[in-house]
């Protein structure tokens, strides 16, 4: 395996989102040696608190844990600190300045980082004038960076048609997480905001989660070769 290829299955995280423990163990067991970094949602986390989490860091794994806190400043600043002591790697959050910078606080000097959710991918200009904001769906995703890093976030999570403008605005320091990938081969599906493997590392993307197109393939190994596969080749141009 060559420097390359490790660079681009490491920076690949595959979304756990299935109704049990046992589902999800079944897909990490299917991938291992070739993807160590997961996502856990609000439908396992819901379904079996943080089993899997304690799963997957005792067996050195990297966790993406995706719960989108969203609430006052104190309330969201104890949850990141409960979460702070898991050995996660990534949370996300959301909401206005002091909201971030209360998730700051509580995650402390641990190694946590923390990622700003923009944009959801399933979202169109269409969809953000109905929630009532009247811009593009780039300028405000654009907003919410730049919001995000300066109150104290890690990165952000972002979908792949953004990231240029992002990686212009923000430089390189800004970890940047992007869903909505999609193999030129996936069949559509609600994901409005969508790129290639290849195209979103070419885009400026650090890490790219991939959830149906792995874990519904009749080979999840295979198919997650076939997008590490298409991420080196961006990494090598």
């Amino acid at each position: 395996m060559t420097q390359s290829q490790f660079e681009a299955g490491d920076r690949l995280i595959v979304a756990l989102d299935v109704g049990t423990v046992e589902e999800a163990k079944r897909l990490v067991d299917r991938l291992d040696g070739v993807v160590s970094f997961f996502k856990v949602g609000i439908v396992l986390h819901t379904a079996s608190g943080l089993e899997l989490v304690n799963w997957l860091t005792a067996n050195g794994k990297r966790v993406f844990l995706d719960l989108k806190f969203f609430d006052v400043r104190e309330t969201v600043k104890e949850a990141v600190a409960s979460v702070a002591d898991l050995g996660v790697t990534f949370l996300t959050i959301h909401g206005n300045s002091e909201i971030i910078q209360g998730a700051a606080e509580g995650r402390g000097d641990s190694d946590l980082k923390l990622l700003a959710v923009t944009v959801l991918t399933n979202l169109d200009a269409a969809d953000i004038s109905e929630l009532g904001f009247p811009v593009s769906v780039e300028d405000l995703a654009l907003h919410r960076a730049r919001l995000a890093v300066a109150a104290g976030c890690d990165g952000i999570v972002a979908s792949p048609h953004e990231v240029v403008a992002i990686r212009k605005a923000l430089g390189t320091k800004p970890i940047v997480v992007t869903p909505g990938i999609r193999p030129r081969s996936s069949v559509p599906d609600e994901q409005k905001r969508i790129a290639t493997p290849a195209d979103a590392i070419r885009s400026g993307s650090d890490y790219l989660v991939v959830g149906r197109p792995i874990r519904t393939a009749s080979d999840p190994r295979e198919a997650a070769l076939a997008i590490i596969h298409d991420m080196e080749s961006a990494v090598v141009k």
